[in-house]
């Protein structure tokens, strides 16, 4: 066997077992980096759901004191562990691109398919773990922030509450001048209101005296000895008018001369 030959294999050899031994470093460093994920996203989980728990238990509370240093530690705590979940999540990010760059290293081609099953298998476990982290604390988030909005409301119905006699004696004064003047204009658009349909009536009615009159002109001009009979009857209307007129003018002249007499 040529020497040459032989110590060309027998790098090849050790450097093979380097080389597995530097995956199963990054493997080892992957699996620490999980548990030690999984362990700080359960301790993260039980902190969310305890402060919303704490602050529904103490929405019947008035007391100031309490609640603010048991959410300021919460608060605390949150911000603490969001940052240290971060960095975990960081180093397993870097690890797994270790674990890539090595599976493409030359010379992994017949253990390729084996170890790129365990690298996808570490990235589907980061990948649930990145999101099981943003979703706690977005729902942390929005928790805090409700409580926060319904803990200001409060604040302002207290506020409002505690208010001297005189502010309120004055909002009710303003309340109730707000209610004559709603009254009034209430009271003003029913005039009006009538007003409007009283005015389309004497309109409508308008309209029909006009139809009326302007029929009476029409048959008037159609038919002439109709015309000239209704202007005899009127001139004798007024012939006799004028007749009865003289008659009791006399015969009140008479009565008055025989009455001074």
């Amino acid at each position: 066997m040529h020497p040459g030959s032989w110590l060309g294999r027998r790098a090849t050899k050790m450097a093979g077992i380097g080389s597995s031994t530097y995956w199963e470093d990054l493997r080892k460093q992957a699996r620490q980096l999980e548990n030690e994920l999984d362990l700080k996203l359960v301790s993260f989980s039980k902190l969310c759901t305890s402060y919303s728990g704490s602050r529904d238990g103490r929405r019947g509370d008035t007391s100031d004191t309490t609640p603010l240093l048991n959410n300021s530690t919460q608060d605390r705590m949150f911000d603490t562990m969001s940052v240290e979940i971060e960095q975990l999540l960081a180093k397993l990010t870097a690890v797994n691109d270790k674990m890539a760059e090595y599976t493409n290293a030359p010379g992994m081609a017949s253990l390729n398919a084996a170890l790129m099953h365990t690298l996808q298998r570490h990235r589907d476990i980061l990948q649930d773990y990145t999101h099981e982290f943003h979703k706690t604390k977005g729902n942390f988030l929005a928790i805090r922030e409700r409580e926060d909005l319904l803990g200001s409301v409060r604040k302002d119905i207290e506020t409002f509450k505690s208010g001297s006699g005189v502010n309120n004696r004055r909002t009710e004064l303003f309340l109730k001048e707000h209610e004559h003047l709603r009254n009034s204009d209430r009271l003003m658009d029913d005039t009006i209101s009538i007003a409007m349909v009283t005015k389309e009536n004497m309109t409508s009615q308008r309209g029909v005296l006009k139809n009326i009159q302007s029929r009476v002109n029409t048959l008037a001009n159609r038919f002439p000895t109709i015309n000239n009979l209704i202007q005899r009857v009127n001139l004798r209307k007024r012939r006799d008018s004028l007749i009865l007129g003289t008659v009791i003018g006399i015969c009140t002249i008479l009565l008055l001369l025989y009455a001074f007499h």
